[in-house]
């Protein structure tokens, strides 16, 4: 495609006076986002931007881009972003651009020559049909994806082989004549699968004993597989595989499942179909995102990041001082009283509180600490917190759920969200790196850390809340550097309301 300078100019121009006219919207880069994701819709050119922000703050520039582009387009973002962009955001846009550009919502392009539209699509669609070349979203056309930090999760969601109890029960009405067999491998496997120990995650990878039954079971089935055990069967035999059971010891059932180890072989022939903007809030610490585009398999491609700003999205950092590490004794009780303290403190200002601890059982006492004090103020992964409430929650369910409940003015993160080797499906792609000589920490844990931060502690720069760390590797590792640069821009405070640097919970 040739570039067509009045239409980059035009956005500019029509966004400026639209911002002008929405007082509201203060974030600092919109014309410059405007203008990247317009020239990357009309010259056909990939583009990879971080925006340093919730995605609420900079789907207006991207949308104008959309709107007024002469082309057909794609978005391909989760529904709940798609009902925030539908009903919030597209109709005064649309309304102040008198823009008459189509707009359907489904898993197709329309076969039409004269369609030049917008079609907005889930990701779970989009990497339906281009990864099953069903041919729905034909190659070329300029597509865009927001939140582009989920992309790597969303396509090995979308990669994941599973069969659940109720395949069991498939596989016997397929195979008549061979039901004795499926159930003798069905008992062994429960025998085998129940017999190991539990742990926090329920979960577990796929060992020796339990894949030797499930290979003797296909060997021994004549009939004709149902299309999930085909499926399972064959991508469970592939190279670089994960394949682990679900265990729900309440109910006596197990789920097993299968997902490529990594993406990037998969998606990398994918990229030069389309050009491709893709949009997130941190994606890599770096400009370029090198970690992030071999996650991804993508190439050379144009890349910009926005930070903070300095002067009002800064957020108070405070780090109790002295405090144990994680991994030694003392950390568990010194987290409770930590968190305690901080909250008895904080709640004089009735607002919201958050605190982030992915440890399971600590999650609990924390939990249980705080509910006998505050009753039912306290809740644990709720979404139907009170303004001045106290959420307890792990990093999945705070990223998923963030949007949904009152912005914290207190964010007490217990531990790093460094993913926990102690964690079957992390060690199973910790030992792949391995595998590949690789440095899994900097490649994997690290990265992913840093991001889940990063994406936390967005809902408190707008105030310029407190985060209070309670893990001091931060102190004491030599990646420490990076997890403060990751938490840029702050201000290092020394005390919350009377709780100095060095109270290390022990009345010190």
């Amino acid at each position: 495609m040739k570039t067509d300078s009045r239409y980059i100019s035009n956005v500019h121009a029509v966004l400026k006076t639209f911002l002008r006219h929405r007082s509201n919207s203060d974030w600092p880069h919109h014309l410059t986002l405007a203008r990247l994701v317009a020239r990357g819709l009309q010259m056909g050119r990939s583009t990879l931007i971080q925006t340093g922000s919730d995605r609420d703050r900079y789907g207006l520039s991207y949308l104008c881009s959309v709107l007024l582009c002469p082309h057909p387009v794609v978005l391909v973002a989760p529904k709940t972003v798609q009902q925030h962009l539908l009903n919030e955001l597209i109709p005064p846009l649309q309304e102040w651009t008198d823009s008459s550009k189509e707009i359907i919502v489904g898993d197709r392009v329309p076969d039409r020559p004269d369609f030049k539209g917008l079609v907005i699509t889930t990701p779970q669609a989009w990497l339906r049909d281009r990864l099953g070349n069903c041919n729905g979203f034909p190659p070329g056309i300029p597509t865009l994806i927001d939140p582009a930090d989920d992309l790597e999760e969303w396509t090995g969601q979308y990669l994941t082989t599973s069969i659940s109890p109720g395949d069991w029960q498939a596989l016997m009405m397929a195979a008549e004549s061979e039901i004795e067999v499926i159930r003798d491998a069905r008992v062994k496997l429960t025998k085998t699968i129940f017999n190991r120990p539990s742990n926090p995650y329920n979960c577990h990878l796929i060992d020796d004993a339990q894949r030797d039954i499930l290979e003797q079971l296909f060997r021994n089935l004549t009939s004709a597989l149902p299309d999930s055990w085909q499926a399972f069967r064959q991508q469970s035999q592939g190279e670089n595989q994960l394949t682990w059971v679900e265990v729900a010891r309440s109910r006596g059932q197990f789920t097993l499942h299968v997902a490529p180890v990594e993406v990037a072989s998969i998606l990398k022939s994918l990229w030069p179909e389309q050009p491709v903007v893709l949009i997130g809030g941190f994606l890599d610490w770096e400009t370029n995102a090198p970690i992030y585009r071999k996650q991804l398999g993508l190439g050379e491609i144009t890349c910009l990041k926005f930070s903070p700003n300095r002067q009002n999205e800064h957020i108070q950092l405070y780090l109790p001082d002295r405090l144990p590490l994680p991994n030694t004794p003392h950390f568990r009780e010194v987290a409770i009283q930590q968190s305690r303290l901080l909250v008895s403190l904080a709640r004089k200002q009735q607002q919201a509180i958050a605190i982030l601890v992915d440890d399971v059982p600590l999650k609990a006492q924390v939990g249980a600490a705080l509910a006998a004090e505050w009753g039912s103020m306290v809740k644990v992964e709720k979404t139907d917190l009170a303004p001045d409430g106290v959420l307890i929650s792990g990093w999945s369910f705070w990223r998923s759920h963030q949007h949904e409940i009152p912005s914290p003015q207190l964010l007490i993160i217990a531990t790093l969200p460094l993913p926990s080797i102690e964690h079957p499906l992390v060690a199973g792609r910790v030992a792949y790196h391995k595998r590949q000589r690789q440095d899994w920490f900097r490649r994997y844990l690290l990265p992913t850390a840093l991001r889940e931060l990063q994406r936390a502690v967005v809902p408190l720069r707008q105030s310029q809340g407190t985060v209070a760390l309670l893990d001091n590797r931060i102190n004491n590792r030599s990646y420490g550097s990076k997890i403060f640069t990751a938490l840029e821009p702050f201000a290092r405070i020394n005390y919350i309301e009377g709780v100095t640097m060095g109270d290390n919970g022990f009345g010190q």
